[in-house]
């Protein structure tokens, strides 16, 4: 048996979304060490799993390795479409289960388009892989058309920039309870409709903010300029966005970062992809107090919700194999 451990990540933002430039996309975002998705597998004949997306994507992935089939158990998962990528995690953790089990290696970089993954964001990708903080370095804007490609018609994007993570960062979590993200075919929609409008200029000032604030405070080590400048960059794309999702963020993560803003123990807070999470950036010293500044701005949004503060990951998916005697 098989069991890959895959882990969350934080979604940040684009670096640009508007056809006027040359690259599109270009995602910024950082591993954590929880939430976590577990997949394990057993080799067979024919695929088993009780799991739908899991299912789907083992059905693929046997298809891709050509191979007879696995028996699959999830023994851990968190909510989907909520900002924290589990949707990438699954699949990959699937197909890395699957060929496992089968004493099989794989490129899950050159395999997860296949899986429809990674077709905008590298992140998910580079953090199952390696974890850390990641830019990716997007895609040729003269690729990209208004139709969407066909599963597997593109490459994960190529990363840009990896650093690690310091170890007394930590990351502020915070889930209300409220509608998910758009996924699927929806998200598809509202993303080629930001494209199609989106305007050159926040680009121009992401750009200065990723090269001048947030790429020097993960050099340098620096939670309290980090955080800014990924809520800056949050803040930015927001307004791409703010006519597909009811705002700079979506309701209720306005309210929520508005409260982590007047927090002495985050330094930053944001919108993690479509949400509804929000992020805050805080550090050992003073993870209590975010948590504390977490649950007070469910409180003031008015909304029930779990807090949860995480670590940086460096490292990717766990994979741990047990030889059972024949």
């Amino acid at each position: 048996m098989t069991r890959v451990t895959a882990f969350a990540r934080l979604h940040f933002g684009f670096c640009n979304l508007s056809l006027a430039h040359e690259r599109l996309y270009g995602s910024l975002g950082v591993g954590l060490d929880r939430p976590t998705v577990s997949v394990a597998a057993t080799p067979a004949d024919e695929v088993t799993c009780d799991h739908p997306a899991v299912r789907e994507f083992a059905e693929r992935a046997v298809d891709l390795l050509d191979v007879a089939g696995a028996d699959l158990t999830v023994e851990g998962e968190f909510p989907r479409h909520v900002g924290l990528g589990s949707g990438t995690q699954f699949a990959l953790a699937t197909l890395e289960a699957v060929a496992r089990a089968h004493d099989r290696t794989v490129d899950v970089r050159a395999l997860a388009p296949e899986l429809g993954r990674g077709g905008r964001s590298g992140v998910g990708v580079a953090t199952f892989e390696n974890g850390g903080f990641v830019l990716d370095a997007g895609h040729p804007t003269a690729r990209f058309t208004t139709d969407r490609p066909d599963v597997g018609a593109w490459s994960v994007p190529p990363v840009a920039a990896r650093h690690s993570i310091p170890d007394d960062w930590r990351f502020l979590i915070v889930v209300p309870d409220s509608p998910v993200g758009p996924s699927g075919d929806a998200e598809d929609r509202s993303m080629r409709t930001v494209v199609e409008s989106a305007q050159p200029s926040p680009s121009d000032r992401l750009a200065g903010v990723v090269a001048r604030r947030v790429l020097p405070a993960i050099t340098e080590g620096s939670a309290e300029r980090f955080g800014p400048a990924v809520a800056e960059v949050g803040r930015l794309n927001g307004t791409w966005y703010a006519d597909e999702q009811g705002g700079v963020y979506r309701p209720p993560a306005g309210e929520l970062v508005a409260a982590l803003d007047d927090a002495p123990a985050v330094y930053g807070a944001g919108q993690s992809s479509w949400g509804p999470v929000v992020y805050g950036v805080t550090d050992a010293d003073h993870a209590a107090d975010a948590r504390e500044a977490g649950h007070a701005a469910l409180d003031a949004a008015g909304v029930d919700g779990r807090v949860l503060v995480a670590e940086g990951r460096n490292r990717g998916a766990r994979i741990d194999a047990e030889r059972r005697n024949q």
